[in-house]
């Protein structure tokens, strides 16, 4: 937990510019009145640190570790792909533990039951990154709405939510379960428009993946890509419209427009 001066000097405002903003945002013709950004749809994984599954992987299979994230990982989201494409939906749980199988068969990698229960009760004990509390705060105190736009399941939101303390700041949980596609189909961006009855130009999509800040521009969002890996960006013909490393950059970028 950082001290509010910490995170403000983070976040590159001073506290003076920072009250003078939330006086305004409590009246109003002020800040909040006239803020653009009205809603925050996240991605799960701008929320959530999934770190702790890559250090259990290594924990059972050492040396090995990475390469089963690795294809973990893009079997996991090619498998979301496949199946919203064929019109196969399952949920991400299900895709999840169907991926980590392919991957392990495809590493030749001994997943025995007890492997593959260890590495996805993971996903249950994950918690928020550590800069996530101090921008949601401050994103609620400007009246900003908030809730996850996610592949996961509600239940795989729930997990780590509540194992943060984070329940207060979220909406109902906006699941591609409600609407049987994954994202970057629009069926599941479209989700967060009509949850909060508002023009995609008034709201942010903070995504986590390149390909879902891409996705979330084609629909429409003002996006920002909370890129805390540098990762390079997709060449698909569109950027987003900000990118930060981390929580203060993403309320930066709200709170200047």
């Amino acid at each position: 937990m950082i001290d509010r001066r910490a995170f403000l000097a983070a976040a590159g405002l001073s506290s003076g510019t920072w009250n003078a903003r939330l006086r305004a945002a409590q009246r109003p013709s002020g800040k909040l009145a006239s803020l653009r950004t009205k809603a925050i749809a996240f991605d799960a994984f701008a929320i959530v640190d999934a770190t702790p599954v890559a250090t259990r992987a290594e924990a059972l299979f050492e040396g090995k570790g990475m390469a089963l994230m690795n294809a973990w990982r893009t079997r996991q989201f090619e498998y979301t792909w496949l199946r919203t494409l064929g019109g196969s939906y399952v949920d991400f749980w299900h895709v999840t533990q169907e991926a980590l199988s392919f991957a392990a068969h495809s590493l030749n990698l001994p997943m025995d039951e007890g492997a593959l229960d260890s590495l996805m009760q993971t996903y249950r004990e994950l918690k928020a990154w550590d800069d996530a509390r101090p921008a949601l705060e401050a994103l609620r105190d400007a009246g900003i709405r908030m809730a996850f736009l996610s592949n996961f399941t509600a239940a795989m939101l729930d997990a780590p939510i509540a194992n943060s303390g984070l329940q207060d700041f979220f909406e109902a949980h906006l699941t591609t379960d409600r609407v049987h596609a994954f994202k970057p189909d629009r069926r599941a961006y479209e989700m967060g428009t009509h949850a909060f009855r508002a023009r995609p130009e008034e709201m942010v999509f903070c995504a986590a993946a390149g390909w879902d800040a891409a996705g979330a521009k084609w629909f429409g969002y003002r996006t920002f890509w909370l890129n805390r890996g540098g990762q390079p960006e997709e060449a698909l013909g569109v950027r987003a419209d900000a990118v930060g490393a981390r929580m203060a950059d993403l309320l930066k970028f709200v709170l200047a427009s």
